[in-house]
């Protein structure tokens, strides 16, 4: 497969557009991860995933960004999908959510995608969450140290 049949030349309006989203709900870290990690194999997926997860449906009008990550911990609470829960915590509070708000989306996932599910989830944001503020006191201490 080329690079034209991807369509994801960053050259691209959705790609862009994605990127930018991107960056901005998962961070500068995450994403520089994940395009540093490309292979030629994975390529087309990410380019897939900039272009329409992110240039196509994070940009749409309809719902605000934090709507969408509620919704976005729901499916990935529902589906099982321990892996990525962690980094949507994180954009979740980035996209304002708080720890309450958190809370709640994950225990209105376990009434109906069952409880198990949703434990696992709360076990995941609850690392997450510490892990968050734990640097923000870090970042405190070295701002207070520094200033």
């Amino acid at each position: 497969m080329s690079d034209n049949d991807t369509g994801g030349s960053p050259e691209d309006p959705a790609y862009e557009s994605g990127m930018r989203v991107r960056r901005e709900v998962l961070g500068d870290a995450h994403v520089d991860r994940a395009v540093a990690g490309t292979t030629e194999f994975t390529q087309p997926f990410q380019d897939y995933i900039t272009r329409s997860a992110w240039g196509s449906v994070w940009t749409r009008d309809g719902l605000d960004r934090k709507t969408r990550s509620c919704v976005t911990l729901g499916v990935l609470t529902a589906l099982h999908c321990h892996g990525e829960i962690a980094m949507h915590v994180k954009a979740a509070v980035r996209n304002g959510l708080t720890k309450d708000e958190i809370a709640e989306v994950l225990l209105h996932t376990g009434v109906y995608a069952g409880v198990p599910a949703s434990n696992e989830a709360f076990a995941i944001a609850a690392r997450t969450l510490a892990e968050l503020e734990e640097q923000d006191a870090a970042g405190e201490a070295g701002a207070q140290q520094g200033g």
